[in-house]
């Protein structure tokens, strides 16, 4: 979800990438953006080569770090059919104007276009079903190895949460990653022990709960061990997000996704001071 500025979000002016518009309502509240601090800035992407430096990240975070299994079209990019329908969000190095870091948004109007969200092919999203005219999903989150650091993350989030009020929606879910590979072994025991904690922690009410398409194995798994979740799971729960269920596994990415929920309404006061000014 696995994240201020004004967004612009035009239509990728691409001969072999067709996208649909957004509905007029949406668009008309979109601003040229960027946002500077620290060295960087954040930009919605307005055009193909600026969706392309995203995925090319995403192949090298996902592919090269983390040994994912990826089906693309294009070489040397993270490419699925979800792209070309979502608005992508960008921090770039301003020495050099290289990405380093990305978050993808796919809004109700445009999930209702490709057909679902990307959540919905690991998770059974029917509880959530009264909520979708004002939820957005956000995917394929990642930071260049280099850039890890809490200005990159914290300008992300920053665009999002503006993003959310700008267009008067309200919560936004997503597949947030537990990596599989441990202490160069794969295993899910370090997924199963985070469920463990996050269970007991951070769970959402049962009206809420969805069901993993595929499962993890917990009760095959040792959940006992002493471990802490991904860096970017501690941001969203410090944000005031909630785990919806066990967590799915995804033998192509090689890890284990939790889903996750995060509400404007529900941001700690001191984050909604820092995001909103409010």
């Amino acid at each position: 979800m696995t994240i201020s500025a004004a967004i612009s979000a035009p239509t990728l002016a691409s001969p072999t990438v067709q996208r649909t518009a957004l509905p007029t309502t949406l668009a008309n509240t979109m601003q040229p953006a960027a946002e500077r601090s620290h060295g960087i800035e954040v930009q919605w992407a307005r055009h193909q080569d600026d969706v392309r430096a995203a995925q090319r990240l995403r192949f090298d975070v996902f592919a090269g770090e983390m040994g994912a299994r990826l089906s693309t079209p294009l070489a040397g990019h993270d490419v699925d059919l979800f792209d070309n329908f979502c608005e992508h969000l960008l921090v770039r190095e301003q020495a050099t104007g290289q990405v380093i870091g990305t978050y993808r948004v796919l809004t109700p109007a445009q999930a209702k276009r490709v057909g679902s969200f990307y959540s919905d092919t690991e998770f059974d999203l029917t509880r959530l079903r009264s909520m979708r005219a004002r939820m957005v999903e956000l995917g394929r989150s990642c930071v260049h190895p280099d850039h890890r650091h809490g200005g990159v993350i914290m300008a992300l989030w920053g665009a999002l949460a503006e993003f959310m009020v700008r267009n008067q929606l309200d919560s936004m879910i997503g597949c947030a990653s537990i990596p599989m590979l441990h202490n160069g072994v794969v295993s899910g025991d370090v997924a199963a022990s985070i469920w463990r904690q996050v269970q007991a922690t951070h769970l959402a009410p049962i009206d809420f709960h969805v069901r993993p398409r595929l499962p993890l194995p917990i009760e095959q798994l040792d959940s006992t061990l002493d471990v802490e979740p991904p860096a970017l799971i501690k941001g969203y729960l410090r944000l005031g997000a909630k785990v919806l269920g066990a967590p799915a596994w995804d033998p192509d990415f090689n890890t284990a996704d939790l889903p996750m929920l995060m509400r404007i309404a529900d941001l700690p006061a001191r984050y909604r001071k820092h995001f909103l000014g409010a």
